[in-house]
Protein backbone atom coordinates (compact mmCIF):
# COMPACT_ATOMS: atom_id res chain seq x y z
CA UNK A 1 0.00 0.00 0.00
CA UNK A 2 1.18 3.73 -0.62
CA UNK A 3 2.83 5.39 2.34
CA UNK A 4 0.47 6.72 4.91
CA UNK A 5 2.38 9.51 6.89
CA UNK A 6 5.30 11.52 5.81
CA UNK A 7 7.80 10.70 7.77
CA UNK A 8 8.31 7.20 5.80
CA UNK A 9 9.51 8.95 3.43
CA UNK A 10 11.61 11.44 4.48
CA UNK A 11 12.93 8.92 6.66
CA UNK A 12 13.57 6.73 3.47
CA UNK A 13 14.76 9.33 1.38
CA UNK A 14 17.68 10.63 4.34
CA UNK A 15 18.77 7.34 5.16
CA UNK A 16 19.14 5.83 1.14
CA UNK A 17 20.49 8.44 -0.54
CA UNK A 18 17.46 10.20 -2.20
CA UNK A 19 17.19 14.03 -0.43
CA UNK A 20 19.24 15.68 2.04
CA UNK A 21 18.32 18.75 4.58
CA UNK A 22 20.40 21.59 2.53
CA UNK A 23 23.54 22.74 4.56
CA UNK A 24 23.21 20.11 7.55
CA UNK A 25 26.40 20.46 8.84
CA UNK A 26 25.33 24.35 9.34
CA UNK A 27 21.52 23.44 10.78
CA UNK A 28 20.28 23.33 7.70
CA UNK A 29 18.53 26.23 5.23
CA UNK A 30 14.86 26.18 6.07
CA UNK A 31 12.56 24.52 3.28
CA UNK A 32 15.33 23.83 1.07
CA UNK A 33 17.04 20.43 0.34
CA UNK A 34 19.94 18.43 -1.60
CA UNK A 35 19.08 15.33 -4.14
CA UNK A 36 21.57 12.92 -3.22
CA UNK A 37 22.84 10.11 -5.67
CA UNK A 38 19.81 8.26 -5.80
CA UNK A 39 17.00 11.39 -5.43
CA UNK A 40 19.41 13.47 -8.66
CA UNK A 41 18.90 10.30 -10.41
CA UNK A 42 15.47 10.07 -9.87
CA UNK A 43 14.36 13.70 -10.27
CA UNK A 44 16.45 13.23 -13.60
CA UNK A 45 13.80 10.70 -14.77
CA UNK A 46 10.71 12.27 -13.89
CA UNK A 47 11.92 15.38 -15.64
CA UNK A 48 12.76 12.51 -18.93
CA UNK A 49 9.90 11.00 -18.87
CA UNK A 50 8.01 14.31 -18.81
CA UNK A 51 9.90 15.21 -22.33
CA UNK A 52 9.51 11.72 -23.53
CA UNK A 53 5.75 11.99 -23.12
CA UNK A 54 5.50 15.69 -24.08
CA UNK A 55 8.03 16.35 -26.73
CA UNK A 56 10.14 13.49 -28.00
CA UNK A 57 6.99 11.48 -28.90
CA UNK A 58 4.51 14.69 -30.43
CA UNK A 59 5.64 16.23 -33.95
CA UNK A 60 3.80 19.45 -32.59
CA UNK A 61 6.06 20.56 -29.39
CA UNK A 62 9.54 21.78 -29.36
CA UNK A 63 11.78 22.39 -26.15
CA UNK A 64 13.50 25.67 -25.04
CA UNK A 65 15.94 26.54 -22.11
CA UNK A 66 15.26 30.06 -21.13
CA UNK A 67 16.99 32.42 -18.94
CA UNK A 68 16.75 32.28 -15.25
CA UNK A 69 17.00 35.70 -14.39
CA UNK A 70 15.06 38.55 -16.36
CA UNK A 71 14.48 42.33 -16.65
CA UNK A 72 11.88 43.79 -14.63
CA UNK A 73 9.76 44.53 -17.87
CA UNK A 74 9.18 41.23 -18.84
CA UNK A 75 7.66 40.70 -15.01
CA UNK A 76 5.59 43.98 -15.20
CA UNK A 77 4.07 42.85 -18.96
CA UNK A 78 2.98 39.36 -17.17
CA UNK A 79 1.67 40.93 -14.24
CA UNK A 80 3.94 39.58 -11.46
CA UNK A 81 5.16 43.05 -10.30
CA UNK A 82 1.37 43.68 -9.96
CA UNK A 83 -0.12 40.15 -8.67
CA UNK A 84 2.38 37.83 -7.52
CA UNK A 85 1.21 38.25 -4.23
CA UNK A 86 -0.29 36.26 -1.08
CA UNK A 87 -1.76 37.88 2.16
CA UNK A 88 0.77 38.03 4.59
CA UNK A 89 0.03 38.72 8.51
CA UNK A 90 2.25 39.08 11.72
CA UNK A 91 1.28 37.00 14.81
CA UNK A 92 1.18 39.95 17.65
CA UNK A 93 2.54 37.49 20.33
CA UNK A 94 5.24 35.14 18.34
CA UNK A 95 5.81 37.61 15.88
CA UNK A 96 5.59 34.88 13.12
CA UNK A 97 4.37 35.57 9.68
CA UNK A 98 2.09 33.68 7.97
CA UNK A 99 -0.47 33.51 4.70
CA UNK A 100 -3.62 34.91 5.91
CA UNK A 101 -5.53 32.53 3.21
CA UNK A 102 -4.07 29.16 4.86
CA UNK A 103 -4.37 30.50 8.95
CA UNK A 104 -7.49 27.93 10.50
CA UNK A 105 -9.90 29.96 12.23
CA UNK A 106 -7.04 32.54 12.36
CA UNK A 107 -5.05 30.42 15.53
CA UNK A 108 -2.11 30.81 15.63
CA UNK A 109 -0.06 27.64 13.84
CA UNK A 110 2.72 27.90 17.20
CA UNK A 111 -0.42 27.52 19.26
CA UNK A 112 0.39 31.29 20.95
CA UNK A 113 -2.19 31.91 23.65
CA UNK A 114 -4.01 35.63 22.95
CA UNK A 115 -2.57 35.69 19.66
CA UNK A 116 -4.17 38.58 17.24
CA UNK A 117 -3.17 39.18 13.63
CA UNK A 118 -2.03 42.30 11.75
CA UNK A 119 -4.08 43.20 8.92
CA UNK A 120 -3.42 41.59 5.79
CA UNK A 121 -0.93 43.12 3.50
CA UNK A 122 0.13 42.06 0.28
CA UNK A 123 4.06 39.96 0.05
CA UNK A 124 5.03 39.94 -3.32
CA UNK A 125 6.83 36.32 -4.26
CA UNK A 126 9.18 36.90 -6.63
CA UNK A 127 13.22 37.33 -5.64
CA UNK A 128 15.11 40.54 -6.90
CA UNK A 129 18.58 40.63 -6.92
CA UNK A 130 21.16 43.01 -8.84
CA UNK A 131 23.05 42.53 -12.16
CA UNK A 132 25.95 43.82 -12.51
CA UNK A 133 28.56 45.67 -10.21
CA UNK A 134 26.32 48.82 -9.35
CA UNK A 135 23.32 48.55 -7.51
CA UNK A 136 20.40 50.45 -8.56
CA UNK A 137 17.03 50.67 -9.97
CA UNK A 138 19.18 50.41 -13.43
CA UNK A 139 20.68 46.99 -12.50
CA UNK A 140 17.75 44.92 -10.48
CA UNK A 141 16.70 42.18 -12.14
CA UNK A 142 14.20 38.77 -10.70
CA UNK A 143 14.85 35.38 -10.47
CA UNK A 144 11.87 33.90 -12.76
CA UNK A 145 8.88 32.61 -10.49
CA UNK A 146 7.79 30.62 -13.38
CA UNK A 147 9.32 29.13 -16.57
CA UNK A 148 6.38 29.90 -18.98
CA UNK A 149 7.72 33.65 -19.26
CA UNK A 150 10.38 32.64 -21.35
CA UNK A 151 8.80 30.62 -23.90
CA UNK A 152 6.46 33.95 -24.37
CA UNK A 153 9.12 36.19 -24.73
CA UNK A 154 10.67 33.56 -27.01
CA UNK A 155 7.09 33.15 -29.34
CA UNK A 156 7.98 34.87 -32.45
CA UNK A 157 11.79 32.96 -32.56
CA UNK A 158 10.43 29.60 -32.34
CA UNK A 159 7.63 30.67 -34.38
CA UNK A 160 10.33 31.32 -37.15
CA UNK A 161 12.95 28.76 -36.18
CA UNK A 162 11.06 25.37 -36.03
CA UNK A 163 8.51 26.01 -39.02
CA UNK A 164 5.53 25.30 -36.79
CA UNK A 165 1.54 26.45 -36.69
CA UNK A 166 -0.98 26.78 -34.53
CA UNK A 167 -1.62 24.24 -32.70
CA UNK A 168 1.79 23.43 -31.57
CA UNK A 169 3.87 24.00 -28.46
CA UNK A 170 6.70 25.00 -26.68
CA UNK A 171 7.77 23.20 -23.71
CA UNK A 172 10.66 23.77 -21.16
CA UNK A 173 12.03 22.39 -17.67
CA UNK A 174 13.98 24.75 -15.18
CA UNK A 175 14.12 26.06 -12.28
CA UNK A 176 11.70 28.77 -10.58
CA UNK A 177 11.92 30.46 -7.55
CA UNK A 178 9.28 31.71 -5.28
CA UNK A 179 9.77 33.13 -1.84
CA UNK A 180 7.18 31.48 -0.01
CA UNK A 181 6.16 32.61 3.26
CA UNK A 182 5.33 29.44 4.50
CA UNK A 183 7.12 26.53 2.78
CA UNK A 184 6.53 23.10 4.02
CA UNK A 185 6.04 19.64 3.55
CA UNK A 186 9.14 18.14 2.39
CA UNK A 187 9.80 18.89 -1.47
CA UNK A 188 6.11 19.79 -1.79
CA UNK A 189 6.56 23.62 -1.04
CA UNK A 190 9.92 25.06 -1.59
CA UNK A 191 11.30 28.21 -2.77
CA UNK A 192 13.66 26.80 -5.16
CA UNK A 193 12.25 24.00 -7.23
CA UNK A 194 11.84 22.99 -11.14
CA UNK A 195 8.83 22.79 -13.18
CA UNK A 196 7.28 21.11 -16.21
CA UNK A 197 5.93 23.04 -18.15
CA UNK A 198 4.46 23.36 -21.60
CA UNK A 199 2.81 26.70 -23.68
CA UNK A 200 0.31 24.96 -26.01
CA UNK A 201 -0.74 27.81 -28.77
CA UNK A 202 -3.74 27.22 -30.46
CA UNK A 203 -6.60 29.51 -32.55
CA UNK A 204 -8.80 31.17 -30.26
CA UNK A 205 -11.69 28.56 -31.52
CA UNK A 206 -10.32 25.66 -30.53
CA UNK A 207 -9.33 26.88 -27.10
CA UNK A 208 -11.42 24.72 -24.97
CA UNK A 209 -11.26 21.63 -26.70
CA UNK A 210 -7.16 21.80 -26.27
CA UNK A 211 -8.07 22.49 -22.74
CA UNK A 212 -10.38 19.38 -22.41
CA UNK A 213 -7.38 17.30 -24.28
CA UNK A 214 -4.29 17.92 -22.16
CA UNK A 215 -6.66 17.39 -18.60
CA UNK A 216 -7.06 13.76 -19.95
CA UNK A 217 -3.75 13.63 -21.32
CA UNK A 218 -1.69 14.65 -18.14
CA UNK A 219 -3.77 12.87 -16.18
CA UNK A 220 -3.03 10.08 -17.87
CA UNK A 221 0.63 10.62 -17.67
CA UNK A 222 0.75 9.64 -13.95
CA UNK A 223 -1.60 6.62 -14.01
CA UNK A 224 0.65 5.32 -16.89
CA UNK A 225 3.96 6.02 -14.41
CA UNK A 226 2.11 3.86 -11.55
CA UNK A 227 0.18 6.38 -9.67
CA UNK A 228 -3.34 4.35 -8.69
CA UNK A 229 -6.29 5.91 -10.47
CA UNK A 230 -7.96 6.96 -6.95
CA UNK A 231 -5.24 8.63 -5.72
CA UNK A 232 -5.43 11.04 -8.35
CA UNK A 233 -8.16 13.78 -9.02
CA UNK A 234 -8.88 16.44 -11.51
CA UNK A 235 -10.38 19.68 -9.47
CA UNK A 236 -11.77 22.63 -11.33
CA UNK A 237 -11.11 26.36 -9.90
CA UNK A 238 -13.72 28.26 -8.51
CA UNK A 239 -13.58 31.96 -10.35
CA UNK A 240 -12.16 33.38 -7.07
CA UNK A 241 -9.71 30.88 -7.29
CA UNK A 242 -8.61 31.94 -11.01
CA UNK A 243 -5.56 33.70 -11.87
CA UNK A 244 -5.61 37.14 -13.47
CA UNK A 245 -5.01 35.74 -16.76
CA UNK A 246 -7.14 32.77 -16.56
CA UNK A 247 -10.69 31.91 -18.42
CA UNK A 248 -10.70 28.92 -16.29
CA UNK A 249 -8.24 26.42 -14.87
CA UNK A 250 -8.08 22.66 -13.73
CA UNK A 251 -5.68 20.80 -10.71
CA UNK A 252 -4.56 17.31 -10.67
CA UNK A 253 -3.95 16.50 -7.19
CA UNK A 254 -2.48 13.78 -5.66
CA UNK A 255 -3.90 12.57 -2.15
CA UNK A 256 -1.32 13.49 0.36
CA UNK A 257 -0.98 11.55 3.85
CA UNK A 258 -1.71 15.80 4.79
CA UNK A 259 -4.69 15.77 2.37
CA UNK A 260 -5.45 16.28 -1.54
CA UNK A 261 -2.36 18.35 -3.18
CA UNK A 262 -1.86 20.06 -6.40
CA UNK A 263 0.89 17.95 -8.74
CA UNK A 264 0.22 20.40 -11.80
CA UNK A 265 -2.27 23.07 -13.00
CA UNK A 266 -4.09 23.21 -16.53
CA UNK A 267 -4.96 26.90 -17.38
CA UNK A 268 -6.57 28.54 -20.40
CA UNK A 269 -4.40 31.68 -20.32
CA UNK A 270 -6.03 33.07 -23.59
CA UNK A 271 -3.75 35.56 -25.07
CA UNK A 272 -3.35 37.47 -22.39
CA UNK A 273 0.51 37.00 -22.20
CA UNK A 274 1.40 37.87 -25.88
CA UNK A 275 -0.89 40.77 -25.93
CA UNK A 276 0.95 41.73 -22.93
CA UNK A 277 4.70 41.15 -23.91
CA UNK A 278 3.77 43.16 -27.55
CA UNK A 279 1.94 45.87 -25.74
CA UNK A 280 5.34 46.44 -23.70
CA UNK A 281 8.19 45.17 -26.24
CA UNK A 282 6.06 47.30 -29.39
CA UNK A 283 7.12 43.94 -31.02
CA UNK A 284 4.25 42.00 -33.01
CA UNK A 285 3.69 38.52 -31.67
CA UNK A 286 1.07 37.01 -34.14
CA UNK A 287 0.42 34.26 -36.47
CA UNK A 288 -0.39 34.52 -40.04
CA UNK A 289 -2.34 31.78 -41.32
CA UNK A 290 -1.91 31.50 -44.54
CA UNK A 291 -4.89 28.91 -45.79
CA UNK A 292 -7.44 31.28 -44.10
CA UNK A 293 -6.07 34.48 -44.82
CA UNK A 294 -6.39 35.68 -41.27
CA UNK A 295 -3.99 36.86 -38.63
CA UNK A 296 -4.91 36.19 -34.45
CA UNK A 297 -3.17 36.43 -31.46
CA UNK A 298 -3.12 32.72 -30.51
CA UNK A 299 -5.07 31.20 -27.47
CA UNK A 300 -2.60 29.35 -25.14
CA UNK A 301 -3.54 25.98 -22.83
CA UNK A 302 -0.63 25.50 -20.41
CA UNK A 303 -0.07 22.07 -18.66
CA UNK A 304 2.51 23.28 -15.67
CA UNK A 305 3.84 20.76 -13.06
CA UNK A 306 6.06 20.84 -10.41
CA UNK A 307 9.05 18.10 -10.96
CA UNK A 308 9.76 18.06 -7.10
CA UNK A 309 6.50 17.43 -5.93
CA UNK A 310 5.94 15.13 -8.77
CA UNK A 311 8.78 12.84 -7.22
CA UNK A 312 7.56 12.84 -4.33
CA UNK A 313 3.80 11.60 -5.42
CA UNK A 314 5.79 9.19 -7.56
CA UNK A 315 7.52 8.17 -3.97
CA UNK A 316 4.54 8.15 -1.77
CA UNK A 317 2.61 5.90 -4.25
CA UNK A 318 5.46 3.28 -5.01
CA UNK A 319 5.86 2.93 -0.97
CA UNK A 320 4.79 -0.54 0.67
CA UNK A 321 5.87 -2.89 2.78
CA UNK A 322 5.26 -6.41 2.89
CA UNK A 323 6.70 -9.78 4.17
CA UNK A 324 9.03 -12.05 1.73
CA UNK A 325 10.54 -15.34 3.82
CA UNK A 326 8.95 -14.56 6.92
CA UNK A 327 11.38 -11.29 7.25
CA UNK A 328 9.35 -8.01 6.67
CA UNK A 329 10.88 -5.67 3.63
CA UNK A 330 10.05 -2.12 2.42
CA UNK A 331 9.87 -2.25 -1.30
CA UNK A 332 9.53 0.97 -3.73
CA UNK A 333 7.57 -0.26 -6.46
CA UNK A 334 8.69 2.43 -8.89
CA UNK A 335 7.89 2.51 -12.40
CA UNK A 336 11.04 1.33 -14.43
CA UNK A 337 11.48 4.59 -15.96
CA UNK A 338 11.71 6.69 -12.70
CA UNK A 339 13.77 4.12 -10.92
CA UNK A 340 16.85 5.61 -10.06
CA UNK A 341 18.98 2.35 -11.17
CA UNK A 342 17.31 -0.05 -13.80
CA UNK A 343 19.07 -2.84 -12.96
CA UNK A 344 22.02 -3.85 -9.94
CA UNK A 345 24.52 -6.26 -11.10
CA UNK A 346 25.34 -8.43 -7.84
CA UNK A 347 28.01 -11.23 -7.30
CA UNK A 348 27.57 -13.81 -5.46
CA UNK A 349 31.18 -12.98 -3.64
CA UNK A 350 33.78 -10.93 -3.48
CA UNK A 351 36.61 -13.76 -4.22
CA UNK A 352 38.80 -12.04 -7.22
CA UNK A 353 37.40 -15.24 -9.32
CA UNK A 354 33.44 -13.49 -9.45
CA UNK A 355 34.95 -10.20 -10.12
CA UNK A 356 36.07 -10.08 -13.76
CA UNK A 357 32.92 -11.43 -15.24
CA UNK A 358 30.60 -9.23 -12.82
CA UNK A 359 32.66 -6.49 -13.63
CA UNK A 360 31.96 -7.28 -17.38
CA UNK A 361 28.65 -7.54 -16.84
CA UNK A 362 28.02 -4.33 -15.31
CA UNK A 363 30.43 -2.95 -17.89
CA UNK A 364 28.08 -4.24 -20.57
CA UNK A 365 24.54 -3.47 -19.04
CA UNK A 366 25.87 0.04 -18.14
CA UNK A 367 25.82 1.23 -21.37
CA UNK A 368 22.16 0.62 -21.89
CA UNK A 369 20.86 1.72 -18.17
CA UNK A 370 22.10 3.06 -15.27
CA UNK A 371 23.41 0.02 -12.95
CA UNK A 372 24.56 -0.43 -9.51
CA UNK A 373 27.30 -2.48 -8.38
CA UNK A 374 27.06 -3.74 -4.92
CA UNK A 375 29.15 -6.61 -3.42
CA UNK A 376 28.88 -6.10 0.82
CA UNK A 377 26.70 -7.86 2.83
CA UNK A 378 25.19 -11.31 2.68
CA UNK A 379 22.82 -11.81 -0.95
CA UNK A 380 19.73 -11.46 1.21
CA UNK A 381 20.97 -7.70 2.19
CA UNK A 382 21.95 -6.87 -1.33
CA UNK A 383 18.50 -7.70 -2.42
CA UNK A 384 16.49 -6.31 0.66
CA UNK A 385 18.54 -2.73 -0.11
CA UNK A 386 17.68 -2.70 -3.60
CA UNK A 387 13.99 -3.44 -3.57
CA UNK A 388 14.31 -0.36 -0.82
CA UNK A 389 15.49 1.41 -3.30
CA UNK A 390 13.09 0.41 -6.46
CA UNK A 391 15.58 -1.48 -8.55
CA UNK A 392 13.45 -3.75 -10.86
CA UNK A 393 15.88 -5.62 -11.38
CA UNK A 394 18.86 -7.43 -9.90
CA UNK A 395 21.22 -9.57 -11.63
CA UNK A 396 22.84 -12.19 -9.41
CA UNK A 397 27.34 -13.70 -10.86
CA UNK A 398 27.38 -16.72 -8.63
CA UNK A 399 30.70 -19.27 -9.30
CA UNK A 400 28.19 -21.67 -11.83
CA UNK A 401 28.52 -18.74 -14.03
CA UNK A 402 32.17 -19.07 -14.72
CA UNK A 403 30.77 -22.82 -16.17
CA UNK A 404 27.23 -22.37 -17.61
CA UNK A 405 28.04 -17.95 -18.77
CA UNK A 406 24.34 -17.50 -17.39
CA UNK A 407 23.46 -15.41 -14.39
CA UNK A 408 20.21 -14.94 -12.48
CA UNK A 409 17.88 -12.15 -12.52
CA UNK A 410 16.08 -11.26 -10.10
CA UNK A 411 12.56 -9.25 -9.56
CA UNK A 412 11.76 -6.74 -7.06
CA UNK A 413 7.84 -6.90 -7.04
CA UNK A 414 7.82 -10.56 -7.26
CA UNK A 415 11.14 -11.34 -6.09
CA UNK A 416 10.96 -13.97 -8.46
CA UNK A 417 14.25 -15.70 -10.06
CA UNK A 418 15.30 -16.62 -13.77
CA UNK A 419 18.16 -18.34 -15.04
CA UNK A 420 19.28 -16.22 -18.07
CA UNK A 421 22.70 -16.42 -20.29
CA UNK A 422 25.02 -13.75 -20.45
CA UNK A 423 24.71 -13.90 -24.21
CA UNK A 424 20.68 -13.03 -24.10
CA UNK A 425 21.03 -10.86 -20.80
CA UNK A 426 20.25 -7.68 -22.56
CA UNK A 427 17.49 -8.39 -24.94
CA UNK A 428 15.90 -10.61 -21.71
CA UNK A 429 15.77 -7.33 -19.49
CA UNK A 430 15.10 -4.86 -22.27
CA UNK A 431 12.06 -7.47 -22.83
CA UNK A 432 11.30 -7.09 -18.90
CA UNK A 433 12.16 -3.13 -18.69
CA UNK A 434 10.01 -1.98 -21.54
CA UNK A 435 12.64 -0.13 -23.30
Amino acid sequence: MPATELEQIVNLCKRRGFVYPSAEIYGGFRSSYDYGPLGSLMLRNVKDAWVRTMVQERDDVVLIDAAILGPPAVFEASGHLANFSDPLVDCTVCNKRFREDQLDARDCPNKMKGCTFTEARAFNLMFQTHAGPVEGEGATVYMRPETAQGMFVNFANVLQTSRKKPPFGIAQVGKSFRNEITPGNFIFRTREFEQMEMEFFVPPAESSKWYEYWCNERLNWYIELGIPAELLRIRAHDAVELSHYSAGTSDIEFKFPWGWGELEGIAQRTNFDLNRHSEFSHQKLDYFDQATNERYVPYVVEPAAGANRTMAAFLLAAYDEDVVNDEPRTVLRLHPRLAPYKVAVLPLSKKDTLMPLSKQIFGQLSKLYMVDFDETQAIGRRYRRQDEIGTPFCVTVDFDSLEDQAVTIRERDTTTQERVPIAQLESVLQSKLGF
